[in-house]
């Protein structure tokens, strides 16, 4: 009898500059692996040049079951360990993993990644591309600001959000 694999989201934390690499090596080795990516413009003395750059730095999600699993992702080089409590990795939902990805494909409505939760107000978000998305407001001159924090890593994310489209809780 085949045994039927659970797979769940979880963060694993890697080697400074080693996320796109981590990633590709989790691929290679046939596990799920996203890594969210977005496009900047950098700058030196002689050139610019559009580079993609982690939105999380040092962050790499992978899909896997954890009994089964692990032990590849723990032999990848560059990957540190799993984020979690203790011993005990979170388990991170797959509705902030499609948050993510509604994130990356909307990079012009980002603005900066943060670490720590603003005092602010607890939203909703009615309509567009951040539907039903829930974070907290920051309100700056007259854009309001979403942070969108995922408990599971400790991270969040600024956008700009039409006051509208959004909902107290």
């Amino acid at each position: 009898m085949i045994e039927e694999l659970n797979p769940h989201w979880y963060a694993v934390y890697v080697r400074s500059r080693y996320e796109k690499k981590v990633h590709q090596w989790l691929e290679e080795k046939e596990l799920t692996s996203f890594l969210p990516l977005l496009e900047t413009m950098r700058q030196w003395s002689d050139r610019k040049k559009k580079v993609y750059e982690p939105l999380f730095r040092g962050y790499v999600f992978v899909n896997i079951d954890m009994k089964h699993e692990h032990i590849k992702v723990l032999e990848t080089e560059g990957v540190v360990k799993f984020i979690g409590i203790g011993r005990n990795p979170s388990v991170i939902s797959e509705r902030d993993i499609e948050w993510l990805r509604t994130l990356v494909r909307e990079p012009d409505a980002l603005h900066q990644t943060v670490s720590t939760m603003p005092v602010g107000r607890k939203v909703r978000v009615l309509a567009g591309p951040f539907k039903d998305l829930e974070g907290i407001v920051v309100k700056q001159g007259r854009e309001d600001r979403m942070i969108i924090f995922f408990d599971s890593i400790m991270q969040g994310i600024e956008v700009s959000i039409i006051p509208d489209f959004l909902l107290p809780l």
